[in-house]
């Protein structure tokens, strides 16, 4: 009988590691930060979603992202002060980032005019080529930094709205503030409602 019941462990085992693959292959890969959000006073998540905004004058700030583009031209957060930055972390080999790609495009010209620019963090892509032939396949054309070891993403603090998944959405205010998050693919009406609260500050 216990012969029987040793190989169990290593059963439930590879039953673990194959589940974990499946998440990252799906694209619901943690960045390894803080999910709870604690640290961050003003912090509020939307209850029933994956969207979660932090009321003004209570925001941490954004890192500054940098690096080169997939295009191969220099990209910096702080040089958008002044706008509203919507910055989304994504790779090529995550099905969610696929089935957002067209509503972030579509929000990008809507907003444009506006004051607002789009920004990508590519990761995990060890392969350029990939992610370019994302962009050109999906018809993105905001700028998007070359992050394939994800270095960009540990500059986050832990209990921010920072990455928590790829992919992620973050609203970035017009001082460089961390304002609103979508975890997880989002759609042009979610990123819409949080985006568009930032969006009229200016008009206040």
């Amino acid at each position: 009988m216990s012969a029987m019941a040793r190989p169990r462990p290593r059963v439930a085992a590879a039953a673990a590691t194959v589940a974990a693959a499946a998440l990252v292959l799906t694209g619901c890969s943690s960045s390894g930060s803080s999910s709870s959000g604690e640290g961050q006073v003003g912090f509020v998540t939307v209850k029933g979603t994956n969207l979660s905004k932090a009321d003004a004058g209570k925001r941490g700030d954004a890192p500054d992202i940098t690096g080169e583009t997939l295009d191969g031209s220099q990209a910096k957060l702080s040089d958008y002060r002044g706008k509203v930055v919507v910055l989304n972390v994504w790779g090529s080999w995550c099905g969610p980032c696929r089935g957002e790609a067209k509503d972030l495009q579509t929000v990008s010209e809507k907003y444009k005019d506006q004051g607002v620019q789009f920004l990508g963090i590519n990761t995990r892509d060890t392969d350029r080529t990939n992610a370019v032939r994302f962009e050109q396949e999906q018809g993105v054309t905001f700028p998007s930094i070359f992050d394939p070891a994800g270095t960009q993403l540990l500059k986050f603090p832990k209990g921010s709205l920072n990455p928590q998944s790829i992919p992620t959405t973050l609203i970035v205010d017009r001082d460089g503030k961390l304002a609103a998050r979508a975890v997880g693919g989002t759609t042009e009406e979610a990123l819409e409602s949080i985006l568009q609260p930032v969006v009229a500050e200016q008009k206040q």
